[in-house]
């Protein structure tokens, strides 16, 4: 088994056709994205403000909410992704770092891996988006944060599970 056809192999994603044994024996052919995962970055200022993104998202209809973030790029440990992501997006830099975890986005049919991160003692930097980006920074009180996620009002899911883990971590 694990013979793979590609079907699509982009900037981003490797789209393939993969025939696999499954636990019970049973053979199928799946659909499967490869994607060489993220990082994404709970930022917290002095003041308990979290630094959020408006980012227009084309694939989700619209503007959406977010962490910091990015795809992890090759030869690049996802620590070493988030920090990039952080001063690009952000225009931030960290003293302090903490992993929160990681998580599979869509495990019915990508094998995408995000990490996520925690950083305090945060600093300015010259910030350099990419031209498709288009982010407005802003920085909310964590409490109205976390009730953004709530309301339903935050529903991207890394910016949501990050938020959420932060909330009960203390940096060391």
């Amino acid at each position: 088994m694990g013979q793979r056809k590609t079907l699509y192999q982009g900037q981003i994603v490797d789209l393939g056709l993969e025939t696999a044994r499954l636990p019970n024996d049973e053979i199928m052919e799946l659909e499967v994205v490869r994607h060489p995962g993220g990082a994404a970055v709970v930022a917290m200022d002095n003041h308990q403000r979290v630094c959020l993104l408006r980012q227009y998202r084309h694939a989700a209809g619209g503007w959406l909410w977010e962490l910091p973030a990015g795809k992890i790029d090759p030869g690049e440990g996802p620590d070493q992704t988030v920090r990039r992501e952080l001063q690009e997006e952000a225009g931030l830099a960290a003293e302090h770092w903490q992993s929160l975890g990681s998580f599979l986005s869509t495990p019915g049919f990508c094998d995408e891996r995000i990490y996520l991160y925690q950083a305090l003692g945060l600093r300015p930097v010259a910030s350099s988006p990419h031209p498709h980006e288009v982010i407005e920074i802003h920085w909310l009180d964590y409490q109205d944060a976390l009730q953004k996620v709530h309301s339903g009002e935050i529903d991207d899911g890394k910016t949501m599970l990050g938020l959420l883990l932060a909330r009960d971590r203390k940096i060391t």
